[in-house]
């Protein structure tokens, strides 16, 4: 999992391994990483210790002198200098090193294997799946895109606006944006058109019947601008109509840079979620976003935005 992040971003993220034997419920757990770290010094602690846990089995129940046998044998099978490595484990090279990782490893607080250190940070949930690791990295990739805070209100609130949706495919549509009903989340919502936040983001989310979701530059469903509006909920407006354009949120005045579109009447939604705009034009074009569920890594690739241009009436 952690290689596949690696593989996808060899410039960006980066595995440092420590030792953590748990001596006192596995016997050869310190050899073992001796043994890693002497077959690392011939240039092959990855496939050596990848051989190691592949057999497991045969020598987690063996004594010292038999245990280290075993391990020079899988030298043998990477082709390494075998008797290279039975000096360094009889000799104990890499005995302290070991040792003090472990230390290392108790004064931090982790609690067993696999634990993992992210930018710092101890993940204590238990490893999560690959989709919320590309998640994280994917966060991390747009800190340097968000602001500070949300933009001060630079529309004039007695004027139209128009909000031109250029799709990769060729195909556009017109959003007319509601400035009276919502001035904070329209005011936001072409600052970051115009700060080409949208532009090359996906829609990430297409639920046929439901909402066509995005806004999120990570395409993961958990990006955001780095700040947060308050709703904006005009009790004359409603999600019952197909095509309203609407501030997706995880709770109350938490609205950040993700929309939705309505393609089915959605009236559950009202009360619960800022309406800003509604579809002047190209709602045909909205109909036809791929369907895809964010969640699922065989997903296909989403309807991405070119860009938005925003058109004072």
């Amino acid at each position: 999992m952690l290689e596949q992040l690696v593989e996808k971003y060899p410039e960006i993220v980066q595995i440092t391994f420590r030792h953590f034997p748990l001596n006192s419920i596995h016997a050869n757990a310190q050899k073992s990483a001796e043994a890693a770290e002497a077959a690392g010094a011939q240039g092959a602690f990855w496939p050596y210790h990848d051989l190691l846990f592949e057999t497991i089995n045969q020598w987690s129940g063996l004594d010292n002198a038999a245990a280290i046998d075993f391990f020079v044998g899988l030298a043998g099978e990477l082709e390494l200098d075998a008797d290279q490595l039975r000096a360094d484990l009889e000799g104990d090279v890499y005995a302290e090193y070991i040792s003090a990782m472990a230390q290392e490893s108790i004064n931090i607080g982790l609690g067993g294997t696999p634990s993992v250190i992210f930018n710092g940070e101890l993940i204590t949930s238990g490893l999560p799946p690959y989709e919320i690791w590309d998640a994280i990295v994917q966060l991390e990739l747009i800190k340097d895109r968000q602001y500070d805070a949300a933009p001060e209100i630079a529309i004039d609130v007695d004027k139209p606006y128009l909000a031109t949706v250029e799709m990769e495919s060729g195909e556009s549509f017109t959003i007319e944006l509601l400035t009276k009903s919502a001035p904070e989340t329209v005011n936001s919502f072409i600052f970051l058109a115009n700060e080409g936040w949208f532009d090359d983001v996906m829609f990430h989310r297409v639920v046929p019947g439901f909402v066509a979701q995005t806004g999120d530059p990570t395409g993961t469903g958990y990006g955001g601008p780095g700040y947060t509006v308050p709703n904006e909920i005009d009790p004359d407006l409603s999600h019952a109509e197909v095509g309203m354009v609407s501030m997706a949120n995880s709770g109350p005045d938490t609205n950040g840079s993700q929309w939705f579109i309505t393609l089915a009447d959605a009236s559950q939604l009202d009360g619960g979620f800022t309406i800003f705009g509604k579809i002047a034009e190209g709602m045909d074009v909205v109909m036809g976003l791929t369907e895809r569920d964010p969640n699922n890594p065989a997903a296909p690739a989403g309807d991405r935005i070119v860009t938005i241009t925003i058109e004072e009436q």
